[in-house]
């Protein structure tokens, strides 16, 4: 585990970044888009900040579930990008390594559960910000699905 639950109350107090936490994840935005510096699973994702009308980047960790591309908020549904994404209509950028227009869907709640399962394999600095473990059963994520957007990415144009 990258951060231990007590990192991320002084990371994340009230499950929100804090001024450490931005500036790890500018430096890990910056880092995920380069494209070589990350594996390929590691993303920035740039939106249309709903306030700010400028574009925000977010470094994220795409899930592959079943042949498809997902990302998951680690930080539950008050996390700025889903907010972001949800303004924008699902209209957003992934980056890694080159730029691809893409379309945020957001999935149903009962779809999530072996995806948040597989989430939790694969990005050891997410483990912390969930209640149950990696090795639980889907029945368990079933429970917490509703509590952690997740939204499949569609390819926009040719």
């Amino acid at each position: 585990m990258i951060f231990s639950r007590a990192w991320r109350s002084r990371m994340y107090p009230g499950g929100r970044p804090g001024r450490l936490a931005r500036v790890l994840n500018r430096i890990a935005a910056a880092q995920h888009s380069s494209g070589f510096l990350a594996p390929s699973t590691w993303v920035t994702l740039e939106v249309v900040g709903r306030r700010s009308g400028r574009t925000v980047a977010f470094p994220l960790v795409m899930t592959i579930h079943d042949g498809r591309r997902y990302l998951v908020s680690m930080l539950g549904r008050r996390a700025n990008w889903v907010a972001n994404v949800r303004a924008a209509g699902g209209a957003a950028t992934l980056r890694c390594g080159r730029r691809e227009p893409v379309r945020l869907v957001e999935i149903d709640v009962a779809q999530r559960a072996p995806i948040l399962r597989e989430y939790l394999a694969k990005a050891p600095g997410a483990r912390p910000h969930f209640p149950i473990d990696r090795h639980s059963s889907l029945a368990q994520f079933a429970a917490i699905a509703s509590e952690y957007p997740i939204f499949l990415i569609t390819p926009v144009g040719p």
